[in-house]
Formats: structure tokens, sequence, C-alpha cells
């Protein structure tokens, strides 16, 4: 025996109730391979500078050749198994960010931009939001032409289509960074969604007579997006206004139509979920595809007694879904609910359980080989997390309920219908809480109420009239069952509407740190995941994830990216803004993150500043705050002021301040955020620091505005 091989059998002992307990669950070791792949990738993204391809891929070849080598033992296969799936996932991650490379714009710039229409998505109030891919991007020479723009305009082109060849004149601008350190990355997603800019029309648009044939796979993908078109067209023409516009949602995936009160009170009701073309939607129009068809064939006795029908209509629900996927635009969470039912009803047809653990985990990992960065899309999460937590819940239910009697009376059945709709509303509104506080700082109270009366009309109305409208559409006769699905879509309005203006319907939560999170996510599913008694630890990592989530130091001063929106923490521990005429994406943002449920007029209004003409002073924690908006400020700011926020140039001789923030340093690095520690020291976050150098972050200068640390006082 060799030295290692003994060693590894004196760790055996050592850990040998550890062993017996993973012996136990050894068919259940699959099903932490997608986690195992998330945290690779989790540590990919994490890295503050942008590793080399050579680096990415060689922990992944030093951990195949630890593999080979080690000794065959249930602990070096447990622990040499766990390394490969890590550094997989962390070479997946780089490989997939080369892949989707694409030149991104450096600067803001307003030019002629000519294209072909990729996307045409209507707003809610006017106008459209456009995807264009690049032909010709005004002179830009220096750099290279970002492939794919995203815009708006007021002013739209007539019967404008997917394929068509425009030109105009816009301003545009690389993606936006997040609205303070560790916020939302929208540069980020917009890297992988092969955006270079983003911005809007300044002119109106022009067809473009000189452009030539667009490029051979946009014309596939147009096809399809003219027919989603004319489809959507059509459903307006039946049901006009909010009602279609939920309609169109639902069927074409086409939310732009739907204005911002009726989000706002789907969102603050809990049925927020129904409107985007999720899990829940492919499930009912593939299984309304499923029973439809079965019941089809089994009225044929001469089919259902020699064939497997019940796999054929596996097949045809199968290619249902599919069919709904191109129709409802293929947004990623389409593809993700795709792929979950495609596994699914392959199950069915090899005669295996579909509603299994392992088909979950199945998905998971298929989607984050293929998709490495939806580990960061809350979409993703949410949504396995809610179906985890589902079918955990029932395999318990259904193991302990073998042998249980079958109820017969039609009361008794609907009685155990809205009793499953109650404890599915629960687990899943668990399941993702979390998720929910974490990216959206909020709850919502009464969503098991709302879903207990909308979820019966979603499934037993709107969305199987929606696939009896997409059957009849080649026919004409779709005006019925529109009417029918809107009918079923004004029920669900009407419970959004109630039961969001409810008293407290929705509560505010501060944000959370993120080891606090990562707590309550491993408890998750170290309690989902596992099927003997310990899986009751999870509980306990749980309760310190949620004991830990009120820890968050919050910041005392916050500068937004532009220079001239400030705030600062007043003594009732609310923040108090100034600089903001109108309400601004990144006020709402730092209200959001705060937990506060003030406008953000209110926080324009509160009294933390005390101003003049040329600048506002403000004390915090004892500290002063002076904001200068004249130069003429700075003779009394230089001397009293601790920190001094500057909206112009670093003003040379200005010694006095431990830190001096200018309009330079929030246009290079963001937004800042400064905290005051007890002691008296100053620290400063910019949003270019929590991003690091990464390929989707502007690009980063080392020449930074003065800013020292105050000495404890």
């Amino acid at each position: 025996m060799s030295l290692l091989e003994s060693e590894a059998h004196q760790d055996e002992r050592a850990l040998a109730p550890l062993l017996r307990r993973l012996e136990a669950e050894r068919e259940r070791w699959f099903f932490w391979v997608p986690v195992l792949l998330g945290v690779g990738i989790g540590l990919y993204f994490w890295l503050s500078h942008e590793p080399s391809l050579m680096a990415a891929l060689a922990p992944f070849v030093i951990a195949i050749a630890v593999k080979a080598g080690a000794p065959r033992s249930v602990l070096m296969t447990l622990v040499t198994g766990a390394l490969l799936t890590v550094t997989f996932g962390f070479a997946l991650a780089k490989l997939r960010v080369e892949w989707v490379r694409a030149p991104v714009l450096s600067r803001q710039i307003t030019t002629d931009l000519r294209g072909f229409v990729e996307r045409v998505e209507p707003r809610a109030k006017r106008g459209q939001r456009i995807t264009l891919r690049v032909s010709a991007l005004g002179d830009v020479r220096r750099q290279p032409r970002p492939r794919r723009v995203r815009f708006t305009t007021n002013r739209p082109l007539s019967g404008l289509k997917p394929g068509d060849a425009i030109r105009l004149r816009a301003t545009l601008m690389p993606p936006s960074a997040p609205a303070l350190p560790g916020g939302f990355d929208f540069a980020r997603q917009a890297w992988f969604d092969g955006l270079g800019a983003v911005g809007y029309a300044r002119s109106r648009l022009e067809p473009d007579m000189e452009a030539g044939p667009s490029p051979h796979d946009l014309q596939l993908w147009a096809a399809v997006e003219r027919v989603r078109q004319a489809i959507g067209q059509r459903i307006m023409a039946v049901l006009p206004g909010q009602p279609g516009a939920i309609a169109n949602a639902l069927i074409t995936g086409e939310r732009g139509g739907i204005s911002e009160e009726t989000n706002a009170a789907f969102r603050a009701s809990g049925l927020f979920h129904v409107l985007s073309i999720s899990g829940l939607h492919m499930v009912i129009m593939s299984g309304s595809m499923f029973f439809l068809v079965r019941l089809c064939l089994a009225a044929v006795p001469a089919l259902a007694l020699r064939y497997p029908i019940k796999k054929w209509a596996a097949v045809a629900a199968t290619v249902a879904a599919f069919a709904y996927l191109l129709i409802s635009g293929a947004s990623f969470a389409t593809v993700r609910s795709v792929i979950m039912i495609s596994i699914m009803f392959l199950a069915v047809v090899l005669d295996r359980p579909a509603l299994a653990l392992r088909n979950v985990v199945l998905a998971a990992l298929v989607i984050l080989i293929l998709f490495p960065e939806s580990l960061f899309n809350t979409g993703f999460q949410m949504s396995f997390a809610a179906v985890a937590g589902l079918v955990a819940f029932y395999e318990v239910i259904r193991h302990r309920g073998e042998g249980a009697f079958v109820p017969r009376r039609p009361l008794t059945r609907l009685a155990l219908f809205l009793v499953g709709i109650v404890l599915s509303t629960l687990v899943a509104s668990a399941a993702v809480a979390p998720f929910a506080a974490y990216h959206f700082h909020q709850s919502q109270q009464y969503a098991v109420l709302a879903n207990l009366i909308a979820i019966p009309l979603c499934n037993l109305i709107v969305m199987p009239a929606a696939l009896v409208t997409l059957m009849a559409m080649p026919l004409g006769l779709e005006a019925l069952p529109l009417w029918i699905m809107g009918l079923g879509i004004e029920g669900m309005t009407w419970v959004a509407a109630r039961v969001g203006s409810l008293p407290g319907a929705v509560g505010r939560i501060p944000a959370m740190p993120t080891f606090a999170f990562l707590l309550m996510v491993a408890g998750g599913l170290w309690l989902v995941l596992w099927q003997t008694r310990w899986r009751l630890l999870g509980a306990a990592l749980i309760a310190a994830g949620i004991a830990l989530a009120p820890t968050l130091q919050r910041p005392d001063v916050l500068i937004a990216r532009d220079g001239a929106l400030v705030a600062v923490r007043s003594d009732d521990q609310q923040l108090s803004a100034v600089g903001s005429r109108r309400p601004s994406f990144e006020l709402i943002r730092w209200l959001e993150h705060d937990g506060d449920t003030r406008e953000p007029r209110e926080a324009t209004k509160a009294s933390g500043f005390k101003c003049d003409a040329v600048g506002c002073l403000a004390v915090v924690k004892g500290v002063t705050v002076a904001v200068a908006r004249h130069p003429a400020a700075l003779r009394d700011d230089c001397q009293r002021a601790k920190i001094l926020i500057a909206s112009f140039a670093n003003p040379r001789g200005c010694i006095g301040p431990a830190v001096l923030i200018d309009f330079f340093a929030v246009r290079r690095r963001g937004t800042h955020a400064v905290y005051i520690e007890e002691d008296g020291h100053i620290r400063v976050e910019t949003v270019a620091q929590m991003r690091g150098d990464r390929p989707w972050s502007s690009p980063r200068t080392t020449r930074f505005s003065k800013k020292r640390v105050s000495k404890p006082q």
C-alpha cells in the first residue's frame, strides 16, 4: 500500500461517521453536481481581475490529473469529484465569456446609425424599443464597432418589422453600471446579450435603401419575429387595452404594452410571476397539449389498446413546448422552462417518473453548462428554488402517503385542489423568499391570498384559452377563445388590484450581506437535496442566514455617477438627497437598498442638508459633509469639511478635507459610497472597485481624486 493510500484510509477512519451518512445518501450525490458547478462559476465571476484563458483552464487540467492519480476510496472519490466539478465550472464560465465577446462602446456618442432590425418591442405609453444589428456607426474608426445596440424612439416607423434595414441618428452610450457598489450590473447582462451600446433615437427612423440583404441567421429569426408580431396585432385587435397587452405577453412574451400601474399591482399582490412566460405557463400549455392529444388518442380503441399513446402524447407536448418557445420570443426564462419540460417528458417516454428531483437537477445542469451566466439570473434562481422546493416537498408527502385513499367525491377533490394551491404557494413562497429579499428588497404579505384566487383562473381559463387561440388563429377563429381569455385576465387583474391595495401588502426589506444570503441558499439546498434526517441541519444554516441578514452596514454618504445627486444619512437613519429635480434611477435604487418605502421626492425634501446658492452642508455622525456646486464655496468648505464633494474638477490647494471626491472621480469610478466608522475612520467604496477589471466593466484608470482616511478621533 502506498503512503498516499495509507493516509487516505486513516482519514476515512477518522471521518467514518460522516462517510457512513454520505454512503447512505449515495443516490443523491449526483444532485450536488450542478451546485458544485455553480460554485466554480461563482468563483470566476467573484474575481476582481479577468484571468487569462490558460489560467482559467489550468485548474481543470490539474484536477483531471489529481482525479486520475488519486487512490480509489470513498473520501478521495468525493473530494476529487468535487474539485473536478468546481474547476470545470470555472473554466466553463471563462469559455462562455470568450464565446460571446463583442465590442462595447467606451463613451457616449451621437452619430448616424444603420443596421438591420432584430426585435421591435412596443412601449406602454408611446414609441418602441428596438434592437438593431449594426452595419454602420458613423465614423467610429478608433475602436471596434458594436455588433448590436438597443435604443428607444418616440417616433416609430410605421410597419417596422424584424429584418428591415433602417437608418437614423442616435445617441448611444455604454450599458449602465450599477447604481451603487455591489448593485445589479446591467452591463454584465448586456455583455452576454451581445449588446454593445444602449441609447435613444435623435431623428425619425428611415428605411435604408442602400443596405444589402440581411444576414442569413437574422433572416431566419426575423421570420419568427414577424409571426410573433402578427399574432400580437391580431390579439390587440380583439382585446384592446390592458387585457390585450397581458394576453399578448402570455402568448408572445411581449410585455412592453403592459402599463407600469398594472405591473405595480401584480407585483404588490405577489402575482407578478404570472405576467412572465415561465415554467408555470409552459407546464400549462404543454400539459394541456399532452392531455388533449392523449384524450383524442384514447378515444380510438384500436390505437389505445395497441400503442403507447401516453408516450405519443409526451412527444406531441414536447413539440408544442418548442413551438411555444419560438412564438414567445425564446427569452432566457422560456428556454430554461423548455429544457426542464423536455427532460420531464423524456422521462415519460423512458417510463421514468416525470416529476422527480433528478429531472430538476438535470435541467439545472444542462442550463448551467450551456449558459453559465444564468447562475446570476434572478429568474433562474427563483424558478429552480421554487420547483426544487415543490418537488422535494411532494416527494416527502408521496412517500408518507403511500397506500392512502383516493378521493372520489367531487367536493373532496375540489377541497384537495384548493389545499394543494395553498400548500404549493406556501412552499414556493418560502423557497423564493430569500431571493426576493436579496434582489428586490421586498416581500408580498398577501401572496397566498392572491395566488389562491388567481392561479385557478390562470390554470383553468387563461392559458387553456391561449392554447386554443393559437390553434384557432390560422383559421381566423381566435375571437371567441380570446374573449374567454380576456375574461380570465380581467379576473386576475381585479384580484391583483384589490390584494395589492390592501394595507401592508408590500413589505420593504433592507439589503442583506451576501454571505447571509449564501447561508440561506446553502441551507435550502442542504434541506432539499438530501433525504435522511441530517437534511434538517439545513434549517440551522437558514436560521444563521436570517440572523445575519440585518447586519449589513449601510452607507452614510452616497454620490451618484453624475456627481450631481448626493444623499446623506440623517439622525433618523433615513437618506436625505440633494441635486435631483426629478426621480432618478440611482435614488430609487438607493431607497430600495435601504428598504425605505418613501418616494424619491420625499427623500429630496428631507432636512438633512442646509443649502445656499453655491453649495450644501450636512453633518453625519459628527462629520461635516460639504457639497460644493461652485468654486466660490471652496474657501469655507476646504477648512471645515472632512468630506468634500465637488461638482467640478479637483480643486488644487484644498488640503483640509480627509476625503475629496470631484466630478472626474465619479465619472471614472461610478457611484461612491462613504462609510464613517465609530472610531472616526472614513472608508470609501466605488462601483469600479466592486466590479473589478472585467470585460463588461468600463475601462478603469489608476488616477483618482484625492482620498485620505482620517485618523481616529
